[in-house]
């Protein structure tokens, strides 16, 4: 370093609370650097929308999935740092945000999109479209994340509704044409 660095001066600027790094290197140029100075007291505390979201996505995620979905949205840390397992599982711990468990029998009771679509036997796009109406509750955190959907939920009057109106439907089926063929043919 230094026989690229000459020496670098750090001065406060008090009217920008900011710190002034000035770089003086070798060849004579000079560089500056403005970094915000941290006031007594402040904390780069996490938002609490992204904490809402994580008490949200634990219902269906582990850390590492969570982890990917933060990063996904372009979310960081307070301080500004990307999310990994161990961010997220520090941040649950801190604000005491109950960890996802798979339920021992198998009966989940918050369940993905996916796994909320093939409970009713219909698509995951017209179970979507039907949350996205208002016409059966889904949570959906994040702009560019899951949908939750409570198994609960789906066992209601509403639920059932959509589920034969999607079935009456001929131009948009609920699911595969049953003489369909599969790309990946079965072995057995």
């Amino acid at each position: 370093m230094r026989t690229l660095i000459n020496e670098v001066v750090a001065d406060l600027d008090d009217g920008n609370s900011e710190i002034v790094l000035v770089i003086h290197w070798v060849g004579g140029v000079h560089t500056e650097l403005r970094l915000p100075k941290r006031r007594r007291g402040q904390r780069n505390a996490t938002p609490d929308e992204i904490v809402d979201a994580m008490r949200q996505l634990v219902l269906i995620a582990n850390d590492d999935v969570i982890a990917g979905v933060l990063n996904r949205n372009g979310l960081t840390t307070g301080n500004g740092n990307c999310w990994a397992r161990e961010r997220v599982t520090a941040l649950r711990s801190y604000r005491k945000i109950p960890v996802f468990r798979r339920r021992i029998n198998g009966v989940e009771s918050w369940l993905t999109l996916g796994a909320a679509a093939k409970l009713l036997g219909i698509t995951p796009k017209t179970l979507r479209l039907a949350a996205e109406a208002g016409e059966i509750e889904g949570i959906h955190p994040l702009p560019d994340g899951p949908w939750i959907f409570s198994r609960s939920k789906l066992a209601t009057r509403q639920a059932h509704l959509i589920l034969d109106r999607a079935r009456k439907n001929p131009r948009h089926p609920t699911g595969s044409h049953p003489d369909q063929e599969s790309l990946f043919p079965s072995t057995t």
